[in-house]
């Protein structure tokens, strides 16, 4: 057993953990970083940069089944799953190597193992050979999440898949069920639709992605069905029968119960905080439904101990982990700095690609503030029709008062990019006006975003609420 001393320790290599640990490095700490598997974390081994891989392949499956449609002839196009899996982790790989080297160039000490928080001031750190106690003034729990699931449905790699499991294709389902409509459903539907499964989207909420705008929520759902992807709303699976050559589900739904026989089932109702081995009841950090309580600094009840990203449970994105991160860094750092959670994009990588930042119009009203709303429609975009993906709107809420952007949400081509232009503009406190008399390249698909916003100045001068 050996013994060594840091400033701060984090316990937790993904985003929001190596993020923090550079930071608090680049602030002067001596900082150790502690992770049992390989940096980088559930984002990029089984997470966001493992899908957005495979849906780039989907979409150059889909470009060339089109490739007609643009003059462009080729024979029929067939999928490698070894090659596109092999694809997916070169890109890992290569991702992972660059995470070890901020982490050697910021020098931060990196251990390899199973930390747990021994002390309020001491991390033990252990693998089947030994272990290492690191003494430490702060540290900052990071640990994340892992898949969450339906009690009595457990995920068996087989027929019963997570979204780790989903990730892994050693075969395309001819038929697929997927329970949980929200991004991680809608995404692995729009991966396995291209990939030619039959999918069946069940969601138990009234629309898929709940907590997105109604109006973009229910244009993917349409263009979602257009491609012949089954979706149910309303709706919860309340059994599942095993066969020899696949599954029977049984749904309720608003119009009775129903069966569908199919090859495999997803479960991808959210995630779960890793909170185990950590030691968090002994040192008595306050936790509630499962997820460390902090406050607006990052900081837990225990003095010295911070939590960041999706052990804290607040937004379950990575680039909230990352701020979060730099948050709890700066504090452990003798800073006072507060996470603001006011301008956070959210983005959905399906086909269309959705995106949003800023309050929905249902938030508005509910909070009782009057708005006028710009849209414009992709159809009329010079760019996205030379692109062949010209689906989709871009929606601007806008105070009806002094016409201050709310927020703005994204249906369409690249929205994912679109939504930076957004973000930045409710950042600023950027009006309609602003936006939409800030030139706009030619042809671009940005030019939507201010046409959207042209059209809620007009309404504003109009005096349209």
């Amino acid at each position: 057993m050996t013994n060594e001393a840091f400033d701060v320790v984090v316990i937790g290599g993904g985003p929001g953990g190596y993020t923090a640990a550079a930071k608090a490095a680049a602030l002067g700490g001596k900082v150790a970083l502690v992770e049992k598997r390989s940096l980088g974390g559930t984002c990029l081994h089984q997470g966001c940069i493992p899908t957005k891989t495979l849906l780039k392949s989907t979409e150059v499956l889909e470009t060339v089944k089109k490739a007609k449609e643009y003059g462009v002839e080729t024979g029929s196009p067939e999928v490698s799953l070894a090659k596109l899996l092999s694809r997916k982790q070169a890109v890992i790989k290569r991702l992972n190597t660059g995470v070890e080297f901020l982490m050697k160039s910021s020098k931060v000490s990196v251990f390899q193992g199973e930390g747990k928080i021994t002390a309020v001031n001491e991390v033990t750190v252990s693998t089947p050979a030994e272990q290492k106690i690191l003494k430490t003034a702060k540290i900052i729990i990071a640990t994340g999440s892992r898949p969450a699931f339906i009690p009595g449905l457990i995920p068996d790699g087989e027929k019963i898949l997570d979204s780790n499991h989903a990730l892994m294709l050693t075969d395309i389902p001819n038929s697929l069920l997927i329970i949980g409509g929200g991004a991680i459903g809608v995404e692995f539907a729009s991966i396995y639709h291209k990939l030619g499964s039959k999918v069946t989207l069940v969601e138990a909420m009234e629309q898929i992605l709940p907590f997105a705008d109604e109006e973009v929520s229910s244009g993917l759902r349409q263009l979602m069905a257009r491609e012949k992807i089954s979706i149910l709303t309303g709706a919860k699976v309340s059994g599942i029968t095993p066969l020899e050559d696949g599954l029977v589900v049984k749904v309720d739904t608003p119009k009775g119960p129903q069966e569908f026989k199919v090859d495999k089932v997803l479960v991808a109702v959210g995630r779960r905080p890793n909170m185990e081995n950590l030691g968090l009841e002994e040192i008595g950090v306050e936790l509630e439904k499962g997820k460390i309580v902090v406050d607006s600094g990052m900081a837990t009840n225990v003095p010295n101990i911070f939590a960041i990203g999706d052990a804290a449970g607040g937004i379950l994105l990575a680039h909230v982990a990352s701020a979060e991160g730099v948050v709890a860094a700066v504090n452990a750092m003798g800073g006072h700095k507060k996470m603001d959670y006011a301008v956070v994009p959210s983005c959905i990588y399906t086909s269309p690609e959705l995106a949003s930042v800023g309050i929905t119009e249902a938030q508005a009203k509910s909070q009782g503030i009057q708005v006028v709303v710009g849209r414009s429609q992709f159809t009329g975009s010079g760019k996205a029709l030379a692109m062949g993906e010209n689906k989709g709107l871009v929606k601007i809420i806008a105070d009806a008062e002094k016409g201050k952007i709310l927020g703005i949400h994204i249906l369409g081509p690249q929205a994912t990019s679109l939504i930076a232009e957004a973000a930045l503009a409710i950042r600023l406190g950027a009006t309609a006006e602003d936006l939409a008399e800030t030139i706009h390249a030619h042809p671009s698909l940005p030019e939507t975003v201010m046409e959207a916003a042209d059209q809620a100045v007009g309404l504003l001068k109009d005096n349209i609420v």
